[in-house]
Formats: C-alpha cells, structure tokens, sequence
C-alpha cells in the first residue's frame, strides 16, 4: 500500500529559541527528577518563560490607561514660516510621519471605552528637526488652570482607596472648591462626554502655545483638531447601550475604518494672538479653562490616519507623549497647567517605562539623536567616545546651535503664589449651555442631575448648583430642581460662598446726545441679574433677566429697579447718573 503523504503550502516553521537564541528542545513538558518527582532547578527553559511572563506587564499610566494608536501623516497646507521656524509648517505639502493615540482620561485599562470621560488626544509628529507632541484632549479646555491642582484632581475623580469605586461624593467634593471646573464639567455631562465613535470628535491641544519665526517674533497659538467625519455624540443611552455590546467597540471600529481603507482625517485649525494683545480680553488666554471667543481659526494642515501598529503593546503601550517635547518654532506658554505637565508627563514615561525610553522605536525620533547622556536600564545607544561631558576641548564633542536658543520675553514682577487675576469662571460655561439646543440641554440636565443627585453631603451639592446658576439662571434651576433642591437655598449659598467671586451691578446712561430718551443698564458682573421697570407709579414689569457682561436698552423715563434674589431685597436705581449697586448691598 502506498504511503499517505500530506503536503503543506506553509514554508518550514521556524526553531523555537530561548531569548539567548539557544533553540528548545521540549517546551510541553518540565524536566523533573523521574516520572512523580520533583521539577529540577537546571530547568532553565522553564525558569525564563515564567521569569518573563512575570515581568510582562509595566506599570499603567496613571492617567489615559485605556488608549487605542495607529500611524498616519500630517500634510501642511501652505508655507507658515511668517509665524513659525518649525520644519514640519515650512511649506506646502510637506509631509511628516505620525502617531496618534486617543484615550479615556480617568478610566483603567480594559474598562469600557463607551464611559463618560474626556478622551485624551495625542500626536506625535515625527519631524526633521526631532519629535513634537501635541497632547490634548478631544474637549477644548480643562477642568483646573494650575498644576498645583492636578494630583488632587486625578485622586478625587479615581476610585475611592477604601472602597475601589470611582465616587460622585469625592469628585464634586473637590470639584465645588473649584469654580473654574464650571466649564469643563457643562462640556462633559453634556453629549460630548460621549462620542459614538474616535474618527467623529475633534481634538485640541487644550493649552496656548507659542509659535517663533526665525526673526525671532512670538506668537500665542492654539491647535483645534477638526474631525473631517463630523461630530457625532452620543447620548448616555445610547453610549450604554454600546458598551453592552461590546466595551471595546471604539477601538474596532476605529481599526475597522482603517483596514478597508476609510482613512479618518482632522484638519488642524491654528488660532493666533500677538503678546500685546492678551490683554484685551476679559478672560485670561492662558488660563486652560477656557476658550478663546472670537478668535480666528485658520486651518493650516491635514493628518490622515492610515495604518494599524502590528503590535499593541510595542507601539501604543509604549508610546510615551510630553508637552515638553517641542521642536524648534514651538514653545510652551506660560499656562500654569501646561508648566506643570512639562516635567510630569515626561517623569512619569521614565517611571513607566525607564530613563532610556525614547530609545524605543515607537518614541524614537526620525534623525539622529546626539548628546552625552549615558547607561540606565536598558540602554541600547553604542559609546564610542570617551569625552562624555561638555563642554570640552576635543573637536568632536556636540556643540550647542544659538539659533535654536527658546525665545525671550521681559519679566518685571514679584515672586508671587496665588490665583490668576481674571478668572471668569462661569461666562463660558453659561454661552456653552445657550449655545445647546432643547434636546442637548435636557440631556445635560438629566446627565448631570444623575451623577450630583448621589452626594450626600447637602452643602457640596449647593456650591455645585450655585455654579451651575451664575452660568445661566436656567441652567442652574434645571439642575437644583432636577436633583430635589431648593433654588432659595441656593441663592444663598451664592451670596454666602467665598469660592464666588464678587457681582457688581452697574446702570449708566448712554454718552450720545442723539440717545438721550435711552438709557442702558449694564452688567458688569459674572453673575446674572433680574431688573424690573416702571412707569411713573403704575406696577413694576415683569423680571428682566441680565446675563454677565450684557447691556439692555430702556427707556429713560422709566424707573428701574435691579430686583436682588440672592437677599429677597429690591433696589431702585436714580435716573440720571452711574451708580454702582455692590456700594450699597455690598458684593454678591
């Protein structure tokens, strides 16, 4: 009979090796001393593969734990060299290999990517004059402006370390200490706290930048990542309905879009200030709470995202991202946020991941790297020169270039430790509920209520409805009767809260002789007001509401009252001349 032969279309399967390259011989089995004996210590094969299986995990990012990555390019549009030295905006067309990793901000490894969260959004760009990191977040500004904050934040919104469970109790205790948060958590209880997908969300560095031209001039920038899929949030149904089908589904579908060659793509948009004009604003542009309205937006290049990584712990495990990590042209601003992740997040890679981590492929720049830094865990560099300082005398020691020198700037001041002068905290927060239509604003009503109505502590959930309501009258009052609270309480609690920064209520007449039958009541406060009129001794009207840094016109014969809720006192004011209202019921 003739034999059976099996032909196999696979090329010869490679020999197994142990690490060393020695090939194995038996890897099923452990070597023991006779068939029921003991396993034997000069089982060396075993005592490395379980050795390295031991080690196989490094420690998780204390923050954007769950992450997905892939490679793509970014495409300038034109030649911005006016504004910036930076290699990779030089001229039109020119291209530069990235790296992108989105990721949940709070949450850990392996938890739904479908959670109410902000995503983190970073980009490593590749350039030939080394690696720039934009890391941002897929929301436009943060919950605190000071890194002094920062770890107290991150602790607050992490499972609790009694009980290991993230804990509405902790985080909007911390948070009603924290004015500014107003924004950032209108943002993010509102259906942009859940995308339905990665490719259809905008990115943002969050922080203001500088661009520097090789003359030498600065200017203030912001980076805005605009999705060319368009924005598709969800709302919280809808996001945990997702999730139970398949908590990683914001990663296939990201991998997805990429294998069938639906490439996503954002545009970046470049907003930009000269120095001199930072104060013209009643906000603080450095301050990484807010936005910069009415600011142009120019969109200055495209990133395509095009390629799966072949392996997810060598490159979006491994990636590590710093704001701290710019080329030349780019520069940190003064941001008191940013300042602190310049050492932070570059610290922490050499927590995570060792002192030689940019020797990593993944983090490796695309030229060559030349200094004197030497040894530490795993490094892999070759020295071959025995001068290892500098300067020096030997001709082939690396020498510094001027032109790559940081840009100066003047600084005429004290040493000081306290908050920012303009902090504005609730305006932006209101123009963003306003800005919502119906359906988006009951759904941050119910998203918030939900989460604030499970505090338990009374005076915590006031100080929270207390921010909600100078943002905007309604907001506020949605919220606190969502959540089963008393909107004279918490009227009160604006009034008696240190954390709100002081109402002054202001009615001037108008300059203009050709309006002299008008007058206009301003205010100039970062609170609402109500103000009711009259005519000659008729019923006063109905309340007028008077949002922050907004002027109504009246007539000038009418009498007009500014009506105080926050005290249950009515106020009137004289026709006739300005008169400022904080002088006579002191400041709210």
């Amino acid at each position: 009979m003739a034999a059976l032969t099996i032909t196999s279309g696979y090329a010869a399967a490679p020999t197994l090796t142990e690490d060393g390259g020695q090939p194995v011989g038996d890897n099923q089995n452990s070597r023991t001393a006779g068939p029921r004996g003991g396993i034997l210590l000069d089982n060396f094969h075993l005592i490395q593969k379980l050795g390295r299986f031991d080690r196989e995990r490094i420690p998780e990012r204390v923050v954007h734990a769950r992450g997905v990555g892939a490679h793509g390019q970014f495409v300038s549009y034109d030649d911005w060299s006016k504004f910036t030295k930076a290699d990779l905006f030089s001229s039109q067309g020119k291209t530069t290999p990235v790296f992108l990793r989105i990721s949940t901000v709070i949450h850990p490894k392996g938890s739904p990517e479908q959670l109410r969260d902000p995503r983190g959004f970073a980009v490593k760009f590749y350039t030939e004059q080394g690696n720039w990191d934009l890391v941002g977040n897929n929301l436009p500004i943060f919950f605190i402006r000071d890194a002094m904050k920062f770890p107290d934040m991150v602790h607050s919104l992490k499972p609790s370390p009694i009980t290991n469970q993230q804990d509405p109790n902790r985080f909007f205790d911390f948070f009603s200490h924290v004015p500014e948060s107003t924004h950032m958590l209108t943002i993010l209880y509102s259906d942009q706290g859940t995308p339905t997908n990665l490719r259809q969300m905008d990115g943002f560095g969050v922080h203001a930048f500088k661009w520097v031209n090789a003359a030498g001039d600065v200017t203030y920038v912001k980076f805005n990542w605009r999705s060319m899929q368009g924005l598709n949030p969800a709302t919280a149904e809808e996001a945990a309905a997702a999730s139970a089908k398949n908590h990683s589904g914001m990663t296939a579908d990201l991998y997805d879009s990429i294998n069938r060659g639906q490439y996503p793509e954002w545009e970046l948009g470049v907003q930009m200030l000269k120095p001199d004009q930072l104060d013209d604003f009643d906000f603080d542009p450095l301050d990484a709470t807010k936005i910069w309205t009415g600011v142009p937006e120019i969109k200055v290049g495209k990133m395509t995202i095009n390629r799966v990584p072949s392996n997810f712990f060598q490159s979006t495990e491994q990636v590590a991202f710093s704001p701290g990590m710019v080329v030349p042209g780019i520069e940190p601003s003064e941001d008191r946020l940013l300042q602190g992740r310049l050492f932070s997040y570059a610290d922490t890679q050499r927590h995570r991941i060792g002192a030689n981590y940019l020797t990593l492929p993944i983090n490796r720049p695309q030229v060559e790297t030349v200094n004197i830094n030497q040894d530490g865990d795993m490094n892999m560099g070759a020295t071959t020169s025995d001068v290892n300082f500098q300067p020096s005398a030997m001709p082939d020691t690396p020498r510094e270039e001027e032109s790559y020198e940081y840009s100066q700037a003047p600084l005429s001041s004290q040493v000081v430790q306290q908050r920012i002068a303009k902090t504005l905290n609730f305006q932006q927060a209101g123009e963003l509920y306003r800005s919502f239509d119906k359906d988006a604003q009951a759904n941050l009503v119910k998203n918030f209520a939900g989460d604030l109505s499970q505090v338990k502590n009374r005076q915590i959930k006031l100080r929270i409805l207390s921010f909600l309501t100078q943002s905007d009258p309604e907001y506020g009052e949605r919220v606190t009767a969502a959540v089963g609270e008393s909107a004279d309480d918490v009227q009160r609690m604006i009034t008696a809260n240190e954390n709100v920064e002081p109402t002054r209520w202001t009615k001037i007449e108008l300059p203009d002789a050709a309006q002299a039958d008008k007058a206009t009541i301003h205010n100039s406060s970062v609170a609402p007001i109500r103000y009711q009129t009259r005519a000659g001794g008729s019923a006063w009207s109905k309340t007028f509401t008077l949002m922050p840094r907004q002027s109504h016109r009246y007539d000038a014969a009418l009498d007009v009252r500014v009506v105080d809720k926050q005290v249950g006192a009515a106020q009137s004011v004289t026709l006739g001349k300005l008169v400022d209202l904080s002088e006579a019921d002191g400041d709210k």
